[in-house]
């Protein structure tokens, strides 16, 4: 027969085991949490599954390709990602998903294999592409060097926005466009200080004359015949590698300014201010006098 104290000391026990499970879970309930490591965030859409093969080819190319997309020897095309993007019709970074099935579809438009891996041969019809937009491509394509603007038609850059506080002269129209530009890249918190600054513009015949004296002209970074002569080309300060000039085309420079979230913007956003890009050159814009 059980006793009754017994029964007593097993309902005892039985209180205090609860009392100290009660404890614990106070303990618990109410411990500050320690938050989880997240991931790096990706652009939306830029995720998902798929495109394994495109991504672990992209992502060894992005430094590695040996190539030649402005006939001289390069290493990476790093530098032409966000343009490069910018073409396929997406944000997204090149190592993902997203990127590779906007390369993809892209790819598939033009006949290409779509698989959605950089090959130099797309950079290729990219590059006529972007190139062919420009009006003064276009000209010189046809054999001729576009006219100068009058004194007239020409206004300067405000000492503020220049960089250097340098005189800088522009058509009065594409000054006008840039001012525009400005003012919504530094709403967007990607300019200010020195950067988007103006560092160079409108080059005169004569001046274009003078810099070809030694006969260093016509040549991947001068010629002749420079955009600058028609007062729509404006060089930008963009964020570069410390030692370097603003429109040094060494190229861990340029990639270094590929990467620069005013550089980004301007590949998203600077044709809604009908400027279009030189890819060679993350620095240098030209006015097409309207958007596309």
């Amino acid at each position: 027969m059980v006793k009754a104290s017994d029964i007593g000391r097993v309902i005892v026990g039985l209180a205090i085991l609860a009392a100290i499970a009660g404890v614990i879970l106070l303990r618990v309930v109410h411990a500050p949490k320690t938050p989880r490591p997240r991931p790096e965030p990706v652009a939306e859409g830029c995720g998902g599954p798929g495109w394994e093969a495109a991504i672990k080819a992209n992502t060894a190319s992005l430094d590695t390709l040996a190539w030649t997309p402005f006939g001289r020897a390069e290493t990476g095309w790093a530098t032409y990602a966000p343009l490069v993007a910018h073409e396929a019709g997406t944000a997204c970074p090149p190592t993902t998903p997203g990127f590779a099935a906007a390369l993809a579809r892209w790819q598939a438009r033009r006949r290409l294999p779509s698989d959605g891996v950089f090959r130099p041969e797309a950079f290729d019809a990219m590059r006529d592409a972007m190139n062919l937009r420009r009006p003064f491509v276009q000209a010189t394509a046809r054999g001729l060097c576009p006219a100068a603007p009058s004194e007239s038609a020409l206004a300067t850059v405000p000492p503020g926005e220049a960089f250097g506080d340098k005189p800088i002269q522009l058509r009065a129209d594409a000054l006008a466009a840039y001012h525009r530009m400005a003012a919504a890249a530094r709403t967007a918190g990607v300019a200010g200080g020195e950067v988007l600054k103006v560092v160079s513009g409108y080059r005169g015949p004569a001046e274009e004359a003078a810099r070809c004296v030694d006969g260093s002209c016509n040549t991947l970074t001068r010629a002749h015949c420079s955009a600058h002569r028609t007062g729509l080309a404006l060089d930008l300060f963009l964020d570069h590698l410390p030692g370097h000039d603003p429109t040094s085309t060494d190229d861990a420079n340029r990639a270094a300014m590929a990467q620069s979230p005013a550089y980004r913007w301007l590949v998203r956003h600077a044709g809604d201010f009908g400027f279009l890009p030189y890819p060679y050159e993350p620095w240098h814009w030209e006015w097409t006098s309207a958007p596309p």
